[in-house]
C-alpha cells in the first residue's frame, strides 16, 4: 500500500540502484555461475558505467521521471518499452567498440539479457505503484455507493473515470445503460454497458444499486421523465449531468451533479448554432447590455464574454444584481477594463445619451424591461414609461452614437396582447422596425415565450408555495404557456443578432405549449412529495389580462424560416408601423405623466390596434404550430 507515495525522485534513485545492479544480475544469469570470473571484470565495470550514462538521460528525454504512476495506463507502459529499447540500441554499438578496441572478453547477449531485466524492473515497480492505487480502491469500494450511469457517450465516460480515479468520493460506477446496441457488454473504463433503457429496472435491482447518474447533457426531457419515473418507482436516488447549455467547455465532473430538476424534464435537443458566426460578430467588440442583472440580461453578460468582447458595458437599475453579475464574470476571468457597471434607469435620457457617448458601443442589447402582466395591469404609467419610452431612449442614443446593432428582447405576450405590458412591448418593436428603416441600420427585435428560471417565473412561484408545504395556486386547469430555458434563449438572441438585417421580428421555436397544472405536478413529484396528498393544487381563475393561451404570430406578419431551424423570421414586420407612430407616443408620454390609465389604453389600442384590454383567449390554442 505505501507504493502509492513513491514519487519520481524515488523511481530515479530506484532506476540508479538498478542500473548499478543490473550489469551484475544479467551476466550472472547468463554465466549460469555464482562466481564472476576475473576476465569479465573489466566488461562488467564498463557495462555498467554505460548503463548509467545512457539509460539516465534517455529515461529522462522519454518523460519516466515527469508521469503520475498511479493512474498508469497503455501510453505509459507504451513510454517504458521504447526508452528501454531505445537505450539499448546506443548502449550496444558503444559498448561493443569499446570492448573491440580495449580488446575486452564479455558475453554480447548480457545485453539482451539486462534489457529484458531493466524492462522487467523499471515497468514492473511503476505499475505497482498503479495496483497499489486499485487494491486502496477497493477498501473504498467496501463502504462505497453502489451507482449506475445512464449514458455511455462522452460524459458517462469521463465520470466514471473521475470516479475510479478518486474513490475518496465514495462513488463506485458498477454498470453504464446505454440505447445505443454497439456498446452493448462492451468495456469502458473497466465498467459494463448492462444494456438500453429497458434494462434500468432489473440493472438496479441485480446489483442493488443506490444511485442513478443521468449522463445525458443532450437528452431530451422526455427521457430524463421516463428515466426519473422508472428511478422514483424504486425508490433510488437520481443525480443528473447538467444540460449541455450549462456546461462551458464540454467537460464534466462530479462537482456538477445535481437533483433532477423540471428544467431537465422539459429539456429539447440541444440547438445547433453557428458559433464562428457570433464569434465574429462579438469578438472585440464593444457591447452594451440593459437589464444586465436580470435573468436574460446576466446570462447574455455570460456568453458574450465567452466570446472576448473588447468592453462589455452592463447598464442595469438595480444596483444589487448589477453587483453581482459584475463580480460573477470578474471571477469567470473578465478583465477590469473589459467590464463596466453602470447604475441607470433607460427611462432617463439625458443619462442614457451620457452612457453611450462615453463607451461608444458597437452592439446593443436591450433586455430592460417590465414584464410582470398582473403589476403592469395596475401601473399602466410604468410600462409606458419603461418599456416604450426607455425602447425610445435607447434606440436615439444608439443613432447618434453609431451603435452598428440593436437588438431589442421582446416578448410573445406582444402578440395580440391582451395586457399592457404586451400592448407596451409590441410598440416598443415598431419602434424598433421605425429605427431600422429610417437608417438601413440591423436594428431588430427577438420575439419569445416564458423562460425557466427567471425571476418572474413561475417554477420559483410553485417552488416557494411548496417549500411553504402548499397549496400550489393555478389560475386555469387548461392553461399553457410556451417555455425554453435562460441559456438556450440566449443563444438563440445571439444567433438572430447574426442573422439581422434591419427591421425584422425574429421568433424562437417554442416547441410544443405546456399545461401549468402539469408543471405544477412534475415541482411537486421532484420534491419527493404527492399531489393530494401532500400537496394541493387549487385554481384560482385567470388574473386581469392573462390569456388561456399564448399566440405567436401577429396576423399578417410574413413569417419565413431561417438558415436556423429554430429561428423564424417576418421580414415584413416594418410595414406594420404606424405613420403616427411618433406622435401617438407622445400622446402616450402625456398620459402616463398624469397617470391617466384610461388615456393610456386608448393611446395603446390605437397603436396596437389588435390590442384588446381584458380579453380573455380563445378555448383552442392557435392552429400554427412552429
Amino acid at each position: 500500500m505505501m507504493l502509492i507515495y513513491l514519487r519520481n525522485r524515488h523511481f530515479l534513485f530506484l532506476d540508479f540502484i538498478a542500473l548499478l545492479l543490473m550489469p551484475l544480475l544479467a551476466l550472472t544469469l547468463r554465466l549460469e555461475e555464482s562466481i564472476i570470473p576475473h576476465a569479465y571484470f573489466a566488461g562488467l565495470l564498463i557495462h555498467t558505467i554505460i548503463g548509467l550514462l545512457v539509460r539516465l538521460p534517455v529515461f529522462y528525454w522519454f518523460g519516466l521521471y515527469q508521469r503520475f504512476w498511479r493512474y498508469a495506463s497503455i501510453d505509459e507502459l507504451t513510454q517504458v518499452i521504447l526508452a528501454v529499447l531505445f537505450s539499448s540500441v546506443i548502449m550496444a554499438p558503444v559498448f561493443v567498440l569499446i570492448c573491440s578496441v580495449l580488446s575486452i572478453s564479455y558475453p554480447r547477449s548480457v545485453l539482451i539479457v539486462d534489457a529484458l531485466l531493466m524492462l522487467v524492473f523499471v515497468g514492473g515497480i511503476r505499475f505497482s505503484v498503479r495496483l497499489s492505487n486499485r487494491q486502496q480502491q477497493r477498501s473504498f469500494d467496501k463502504t462505497a455507493v453502489s451507482t449506475l450511469i445512464i449514458g455511455a457517450g462522452d460524459a458517462g465516460a469521463m465520470l466514471v473515470q473521475e470516479l475510479r480515479s478518486n474513490p475518496q468520493l465514495g462513488l463506485i460506477p458498477i454498470g453504464f445503460i446505454d440505447d445505443n446496441s454497439h456498446k452493448h457488454h462492451k468495456i469502458i473504463h473497466g465498467v459494463t454497458v448492462l444494456g438500453g433503457r429497458s434494462e434500468i429496472r432489473r440493472a438496479i435491482i441485480d446489483h442493488a444499486v443506490q444511485r442513478v447518474i443521468i449522463a445525458m447533457p443532450t437528452a431530451p426531457g422526455k427521457s430524463i421523465r421516463e428515466i426519473t419515473a422508472i428511478c422514483e418507482q424504486i425508490g433510488v436516488q437520481v443525480k443528473i449531468v447538467p444540460g449541455i447549455y450549462e456546461l462551458v467547455d464540454g467537460t464534466v465532473t462530479v462537482n456538477q451533479l445535481r437533483n433532477v430538476q423540471i428544467e431537465d424534464l422539459l429539456r429539447r435537443n440541444p440547438v445547433q448554432t453557428d458559433s464562428a458566426a457570433v464569434q465574429t460578430l462579438l469578438t472585440g467588440k464593444r457591447i452594451l447590455i440593459t437589464g444586465g442583472g436580470g435573468s436574460i440580461g446576466s446570462e447574455l453578460c455570460r456568453q458574450i464574454l465567452r466570446c472576448n468582447p473588447a468592453h462589455l458595458i452592463l447598464v442595469g437599475h438595480g444596483e444589487n444584481s448589477i453587483f453581482e453579475i459584475y463580480h460573477e464574470l470578474r471571477r469567470a476571468g473578465a478583465k477590469d477594463e473589459q467590464l463596466t457597471a453602470v447604475i441607470a434607469d433607460v427611462r432617463f435620457s439625458n443619462r442614457i445619451t451620457t452612457i453611450f457617448k462615453r463607451h461608444k458601443p458597437q452592439i446593443v442589447f436591450h433586455a430592460a424591461a417590465h414584464k410582470h402582466v398582473p403589476l403592469m395591469e395596475k401601473n399602466p404609467a410604468e410600462a409606458i414609461t419603461n418599456n416604450i419610452l426607455g425602447t425610445r431612449n435607447m434606440l436615439n442614443a444608439a443613432i447618434a452614437a453609431n451603435v452598428e446593432r440593436f437588438v431589442m428582447i421582446s416578448t410573445d405576450k406582444a402578440v395580440n396582447p391582451t395586457n399592457v405590458m404586451g400592448a407596451s412591448k409590441r410598440t416598443a418593436e415598431l419602434l424598433v422596425h421605425r429605427m431600422a428603416e429610417e437608417t438601413g441600420l440591423p436594428y431588430v427585435a427577438v420575439r419569445f415565450g416564458n423562460v425557466l428560471g427567471s425571476r418572474g417565473s413561475v417554477v420559483l412561484t410553485f417552488q416557494k408555495q411548496i417549500a411553504a408545504g402548499g397549496p400550489i395556486t393555478v389560475t386555469d386547469p387548461e392553461i399553457t404557456r410556451y417555455f425554453m430555458t435562460i441559456p438556450e434563449a440566449v443563444q438563440l438572441v445571439l444567433q438572430a443578432a447574426v442573422l439581422g438585417k434591419g427591421g425584422e421580428v425574429f421568433l424562437l421555436n417554442m416547441g410544443k405549449p405546456i399545461k401549468i397544472v402539469d408543471l405544477a405536478h412534475d415541482l411537486i413529484e421532484l420534491s419527493g412529495l404527492e399531489v393530494g396528498r401532500d400537496i394541493d393544487i387549487i385554481y384560482t381563475g385567470l388574473r386581469p389580462g392573462e390569456k388561456l393561451f399564448e399566440e405567436l404570430f401577429v396576423t399578417g406578419e410574413d413569417y419565413q424560416p431561417t438558415q436556423h431551424d429554430k429561428i423564424f423570421i417576418a421580414g415584413n414586420a416594418s410595414s406594420f408601423v404606424p405613420a403616427n407612430l411618433y406622435a401617438s407616443i407622445e400622446v402616450l408620454k402625456t398620459a402616463a405623466q398624469q397617470n391617466d390609465s384610461e388615456a393610456i389604453i386608448r393611446g395603446l389600442q390605437t397603436l396596437v390596434p389588435e390590442y384588446t384590454p381584458m380579453r380573455q383567449s380563445l378555448s383552442n390554442p392557435p392552429s400554427v404550430d412552429v
